[in-house]
């Protein structure tokens, strides 16, 4: 099942719109990959949001899931699209309602399911509360 979440990067001084796609395949050997020019700290996302699912007492998704972070041009550095990554994963096992429009989701993952600050947090509330920026956000209320 496929999952999109909204999310937002940093782009000088002004947020732009990053849409995390996921897809949980019921086929294939359980994995997770990220792409769309993620940078270190997202790739070790992975680790972060299993724990921090699993110790929310929600069940992790034990299938071959992809995560696609568009436009793959634009490059995601950071720890916050944690947050939209679990969002998506829990929305494309079912576990939450898929209806995720007028959502923005940013956030590092503590390991116990907690959300912690992400810096830059002031261009991204902007960017999502304007909807006036070069690339608006679709997904998010005006």
């Amino acid at each position: 099942m496929l999952a999109k979440v909204a999310s937002c990067a940093l782009v000088g001084l002004e947020g732009a719109l990053v849409e995390v796609e996921v897809d949980v395949e019921s086929r294939g050997l359980p994995s997770l990959a990220i792409v769309g020019l993620p940078d270190e700290a997202v790739k070790e996302s992975r680790e972060r949001v299993r724990s921090a699912i699993i110790n929310s007492d929600l069940t992790y998704p034990r299938h071959r899931t992809a995560v696609n972070l568009a436009p793959a041009d634009l490059r995601k550095e950071g720890p916050a699209y944690d947050l939209p990554i679990a969002v998506g994963q829990l929305a494309a096992s079912g576990q939450i309602p898929p209806e995720l429009d007028g959502a923005l989701f940013v956030g590092e993952l503590n390991l116990d399911g907690t959300v912690r600050h992400v810096n830059s947090i002031l261009p991204v509330s902007s960017f999502a509360r304007s909807g006036t920026a070069a690339s608006p956000c679709p997904m998010c209320p005006r």
